[in-house]
């Protein structure tokens, strides 16, 4: 994975089709998705049940890009090497769900993976001051955890001194949480350049019927990089 700061999609497989996720992650990525975020929720730390590591396994087989694995999930280190085993590219823990954080991103790298770190909307940019140097990407939720199809709460300020904060460090700041084609230029302004969509990726489309997957990818990457 070479760093760039270019606007990247990274659609959540959260909305796709449950009951057909390989052809779901085949046509998400031969419409444009330029990486794959794979949202795991513990039923604990947030407040629903999705994925563990034999279902991120089998979602390796089919992708090509990259594999962005977001932990919502409390206790995160005793699950780091199962994440590693199962393929994911990037793990990203919450800084409210690791109280050693800098050992949890450690343990991340360690074990052969890119190291993220999620703020939740109540938390500061500053709670990762310490830890910068251990990250390589900077998750800003733009919705409270847990469910998809949520509301965009504006974090735009935060992303602003987050932008300031990494300065020429090679640390990507994702956004989560109601992009669209009206958020998406609010939150690229600011400083974000991995944006993650669940719904305004997969409305309107299906595995049968892809273009509309390409149209609303295209329209965010557009929208972002006006």
């Amino acid at each position: 994975m070479s760093f760039n700061r270019s606007v990247k999609i990274a659609p959540s497989i959260l909305s796709a089709d449950f009951a057909d996720f390989g052809r779901e992650i085949q046509a998400i990525e031969a419409q444009g998705a330029d990486w794959l975020h794979v949202d795991v929720m513990d039923n604990h730390f947030v407040p629903n049940l999705t994925f563990g590591p034999p279902a991120v396994k089998a979602f390796r087989k089919h992708v090509k890009t990259v594999m962005d694995v977001h932990l919502m999930i409390a206790p995160v280190d005793p699950s780091i090497e199962a994440y590693a085993e199962a393929g994911a590219d990037i793990l990203t823990a919450h800084v409210e769900a690791s109280p050693h954080l800098h050992r949890t991103l450690q343990a991340i790298r360690a074990n052969g993976m890119k190291a993220g770190v999620a703020l939740n909307p109540a938390t500061p940019a500053e709670a990762v001051s310490h830890v910068l140097d251990l990250c390589d990407l900077v998750c800003v939720m733009t919705v409270n955890p847990g469910f998809g199809g949520q509301k965009f709460i504006d974090m735009t300020a935060k992303i602003r001194t987050l932008r300031q904060m990494i300065g020429d460090r090679e640390v990507h700041i994702e956004i989560d949480g109601g992009v669209d084609p009206e958020t998406a230029p609010l939150v690229r302004q600011a400083g974000a350049d991995v944006l993650v969509a669940g719904s305004a990726v997969f409305r309107g489309g299906s595995v049968d019927a892809p273009d509309a997957y390409g149209r609303n990818i295209s329209a965010i990457r557009s929208a972002a990089s006006d």
